[in-house]
């Protein structure tokens, strides 16, 4: 208790010291330039709530990829160290359907081109440019399901300053060794290119009890190279982008709180006491291994044509990946549900657009897009034969798989691999969309913005259930068995509006309006099929086996609708010394899509419930006099959700309550220190992040409960005139046990923390700049 006492002390100091103000970004005073709205604007003019870092930035901070940026973004949380994005949130919205079939909540762009699902989206952050992060429905910027917010990140473009680069190797515990570089070739004074790598390998820090003599896990291993080419001549401008990516790493790892029901169910049936090792340890037996790989290759053209009156744009993109990734999803040495998952897709994605350069009081951009995804997926889970007897038979006074069978006269063959059900996934989408933007400058100091856009997608989607070695059948994981994919295929389709007002009432501020219609496309559950009541398979029932076409149909869910009201300022006070932007929101949001348990098995996907939220953010930059700066941002929010019967076990116990993965508050600071010595100067820098409580469920029960946290990490070097710098740092000061999240139990899977927090790490990052 008094550990969060001080936590609370801190979120709520900083989010008191910030006034609940949202700063664009920490970059030393320099102006941010931003594309979030289709041209170059500086953060400052941009009537959305966004957070902007520049690529220095993300460097001196050790941001390994693109889920890190939520840590020093106001009203975003939920980072993890995997390669799932079903955890991250922007003002309570998150993906809650990691299947194949729906869509994420949060849209990932790169270089303007969407980055797709699990598997493939998250990728390292090297050679950046900027980093920009939009909280809200972005759907009408943005496109593709953008419900919740988009990120969208810069990478660096060649330039014709001359051959320059640089490289930097950070060196730290674990025997962690990073590195990343850039060269810069001007070949011509209309042609250069550009050749950026990444890559390296740091040792776990999880140790598994149940599987003794295996290296520690959540051990990152990540490759990457990056070419692109810039030709440049007058109205002309192509840039072309080539990318590959490895990563080998852990896949989620999971601990039982060894709380609840559930829990107690465990130890009274198989005598569990309690788990071996400390909170960083887990104790699971991982029977299908543990992992969480991919190879990304992608390639992106953008064209820009200067018109004079307007600029043409095309955006070009195809994306390339293979995915494997295996985890233990109960957190126990138990067999219980092993879960993993071999995936490979395609994305092709064309965007054109026009921009108007008038200088009159009408600006406008208009464009259009499409896009086609092949996604193709093997689902598996496993579990102990005997555990599934043991504990769904206890009860009837049945104590094995044996026994059970021999009661209706039958003999059972235990199968080696165990209860193994596995189901494939075939889906084939595409959509298109066109939008329309006017900004009207009524006055100098008044303008409006309206926008619309209409979107379409159309998914074809198949599932098989695979045939089940095991005597038990399909019963528990899946419940069904199918002659084939059992296919379906639908259409959806939206206009999303865009209402913006601004105003400036002085040179240094801006007061700004909106109200946005936000929608994600609906899709189909990659876990059980429909009619749900034919998927209780027993071992004696083949009704659920070899279903056909004729008799089921995949699980369908419909999309997700919100409407979204914000109201915000920014500005600079002190001739600019301090910049300080605010915001406040309200939404109203339908149909959540989420996954429950099936009646018979199987996880389906369905809309349930409303949700409305509000919330504050905020935070501010300023300089401390001339050799200190400090950042300052938090947020708070409120949510209630109502009509949700299936996510508090059936009834409406919960109605009212708040989600409970979204911490009330959270925030984040960074003092920074600069000061001249030599040939060069120190720099330090001390920074801190963190959240309170959030829950495993909505009726906020005690046995999933995320305590709330904050990370310190503290910088100190020196940066040479001559282009080198050094700096020392220690992360997580304080070494803080804290989790990703937590989930509640329910049946035999008991509640569980997953992804515990990296250890308190010393390390040294070296950086040598070079040539013009």
């Amino acid at each position: 208790m008094k550990r969060l006492s001080l936590q609370k002390r801190f979120l709520l100091t900083g989010c008191s010291a910030a006034a609940m103000l949202t700063l664009p970004a920490y970059a030393q005073g320099d102006e941010i330039i931003v594309t979030a709205q289709k041209r170059e604007e500086s953060i400052q003019d941009v009537p959305l709530a966004i957070t902007a870092v520049t690529g220095d930035f993300t460097r001196e901070v050790n941001l390994d990829d693109v889920k890190d940026l939520v840590k020093f973004t106001p009203g975003a949380t939920g980072n993890s160290q995997d390669s799932f994005i079903d955890t991250l949130s922007m003002r309570g919205i998150l993906t809650n359907d990691f299947g194949a079939g729906g869509d994420p909540s949060i849209a990932l762009f790169k270089n303007g081109l969407y980055q797709g699902r699990n598997g493939a989206v998250v990728t390292s952050l090297y050679d950046m440019e900027r980093a920009e992060i939009l909280r809200g429905p972005q759907g009408f910027l943005f496109g593709r399901n953008a419900i919740g917010g988009a990120i969208s990140v810069h990478t660096a473009k060649p330039n014709f300053d001359g051959v320059n680069g640089y490289a930097e190797f950070d060196i730290a515990e674990r025997s962690r060794f990073f590195g990343e570089g850039a060269v810069n070739i001007p070949l011509s004074d209309v042609f250069a290119v550009r050749i950026a790598g990444y890559g390296g390998h740091e040792d776990g820090f999880v140790d598994n009890l149940a599987r003794p003599g295996t290296d520690p896990q959540i051990e990152p291993e990540k490759y990457a190279g990056r070419f692109s080419a810039l030709y440049s001549d007058g109205p002309f401008e192509g840039l072309f982008t080539a990318e590959y990516e490895t990563r080998k790493q852990s896949g989620s790892v999971y601990r039982a709180t060894e709380l609840g029901e559930s829990w107690e169910t465990l130890q009274d049936i198989f005598g569990i006491t309690t788990l071996r090792g400390d909170g960083r340890d887990i104790d699971s037996d991982q029977g299908l291994g543990e992992g969480d790989d991919s190879d990304i290759f992608s390639l992106g053209l953008e064209l820009n044509y200067d018109l004079g009156a307007v600029t043409l744009t095309s955006l070009t993109g195809y994306k390339d990946h293979e995915y494997t990734y295996a985890e233990d999803f109960d957190g126990t040495p138990l067999r219980i549900n092993d879960y993993a998952q071999d995936q490979e897709g395609k994305y092709f994605e064309q965007e054109v657009r026009v921009v108007s350069n008038s200088e009159g009081p009408l600006s406008w951009y208009a464009g259009a897009s499409y896009y086609h995804e092949e996604i193709d997926v093997l689902f598996t889970q496993a579990s102990s034969e005997e555990v599934m007897c043991d504990y769904y038979l206890t009860y009837y006074g049945i104590y094995s798989c044996s026994e059970y069978f021999a009661y209706y006269a039958y003999a059972f063959t235990p199968t080696p691999e165990g209860l193994v059900e596995s189901n494939r996934v075939r889906g084939r989408y595409h959509g298109w969309a066109a939008y329309v933007d006017a900004t009207l400058k009524l006055s100098d100091q008044f303008d409006i913005g309206v926008g619309l856009r209409y979107s379409k997608d159309v998914k074809k989607f198949g599932i098989e259930g695979l045939p089940v070695a095991s005597q038990l059948g399909p019963y528990f994981a899946l419940g069904f068995t199918s002659d084939g994919l059992i296919e379906d295929k639908d259409s959806w389709d939206a206009f999303t509006p865009r209402f913006i007002a601004r105003y400036y009432p002085s040179d240094d501020w801006m007061i700004f309006a909106s109200a946005t219609r936000g929608f994600k496309s609906g899709g189909y559950g990659s876990f059980t099929i429909l009619p749900d009541s034919i998927t209780y398979c027993g071992p004696f029932d083949d009704s659920c086996l070899n279903l056909t076409d004729a008799e089921a149909m995949p699980d369908p869910f419909d999309p997700e609708k919100v409407w979204s009201y914000e109201t915000g300022v920014k500005g600079t006070l002190f001739g600019g010394a301090t910049r300080i932007d605010a915001n406040a929101y309200y939404y109203q949001y339908k149909d959540l899509q989420v996954t429950v348990g099936g009646q018979g098995g199987g996880i389906l996907v369905e809309n349930v419930g409303d949700v409305k939220g509000w919330g504050f953010e905020g935070s501010a930059t300023t300089d401390l006099g001339e050799y200190l700066e400090l950042y300052l941002a938090g947020a708070y929010a409120d949510t209630d959700v109502t009509d949700a019967a299936p996510l508090c076990d059936g009834t409406l116990d919960c109605e009212g309550a708040s989600l409970g993965y979204v911490p009330k508050f959270s925030g984040a600071a960074r003092l920074g220190f600069h000061y001249p010595v030599g040939p060069g100067e120190i720099r330090a820098a001390a920074e801190i992040f963190g959240q309170t409580t959030t829950y495993g469920n909505l009726l906020h029960t005690a046995e999933a409960v995320n305590d709330g946290y904050a990370d310190l990490s503290l910088r100190l070097g020196y940066a040479s005139e001559a282009g080198w710098s050094v700096m020392g740092y220690v992360e997580n000061v304080t070494d803080e046990l804290y989790y990703d999240g937590v989930a509640d139990g329910s049946g035999i899977i008991p509640a569980h923390y997953f992804g515990p927090s990296r250890p308190r790490t010393f390390g040294v990052l070296l950086n040598i700049e070079f040539g013009d």
